[in-house]
Parts: structure tokens; sequence; C-alpha cells
């Protein structure tokens, strides 16, 4: 099945975040920031919480961080038949330094050896797939 965003945007979403999608699609990281004051805002917003500009840019960024939180999951909640062979899978919340850390979700790749809150990681971008349910998703591997 080929991929096409719009074809599998999530229904009932505001769509702010469309273009991060996009990006992961096109295989760059990007993320959104006030065009006025400059405040990194994600989940991305219309408005930004801060000087309540409605103009934002999305800056490619290098998809680095360190882990916030993680945790393992020994279940397929979405009970997807294509994930079954991933649990336990383990899924990392990353704080983005080059973006005010805003934080960033994505599934654990690689060896768990070393993994600790504040280890450093680093995202690779994996093309949509019916395991993904079509969407480009991120995966963090540890950077050491």
């Amino acid at each position: 099945m080929a991929y096409s965003f719009e074809q599998h945007k999530i229904s009932g979403a505001i769509g702010a975040d469309d273009q991060f999608w996009r990006a992961l699609e096109d295989g760059t990281f990007q993320l959104s920031r006030c065009s006025s004051c400059r405040n990194w805002t994600w989940p991305a917003h219309f408005r930004c919480g801060k000087c309540g500009s409605w103009e934002f840019e999305w800056v490619t960024l290098e998809p680095k961080g360190n882990v916030f939180t993680y945790t393992r999951s020994r279940y397929a909640f979405d009970r997807v038949l294509e994930r079954k062979d991933d649990v336990p899978y383990v899924t990392i919340v990353a704080e983005i330094p080059e973006a005010g850390n805003v934080r960033v979700m994505g599934v654990m790749k690689g060896d768990e050896a070393g993994l600790k809150i504040g280890a450093r990681v680093k995202g690779s971008i994996e093309p949509p797939s019916p395991k993904t349910k079509n969407y480009p998703s991120i995966r963090w591997e540890l950077d050491l």
C-alpha cells in the first residue's frame, strides 16, 4: 500500500502537527517554533502560548536528545497483529536540547543496556508501514 499522509490522517485531529508528519515522511525531523518570540512549541499548536502569535516556522533539526522518561510495555495495547513480534518494547520520551527541551516520543531501537534517565539518544526515521498504520515514525537509539 502506498503511503499518502493526507489519506491516513487521524480523524478529529486539529492538524497543527501535519507538517511534523510530512517532514518525517520526507525523512527530516522538524519541530515548530513561534516566528515572533522564537518559543519552541511542541506539541504543535496554531497559536503561541507565550506571546499569542499565530505565525510559526518549522525548523529542521538533528534528532538528538536526552531520555526524559521511558516505559517498557509487555502488551500490544492496540492489538495490532503486525506488532506482536515487537512485544516487549520500550517507549522513550526524549528532550531535544536544540529545541528548548521540548519532548518527543518514539519507540526504542537497539539494545537497552545503558538506558537510563538522562542518557543521550539519537533518532532515526522509519518509513510508514502497516505496523505503524501508514505513518512514519521516530526511533530512539542510545548514543553512547
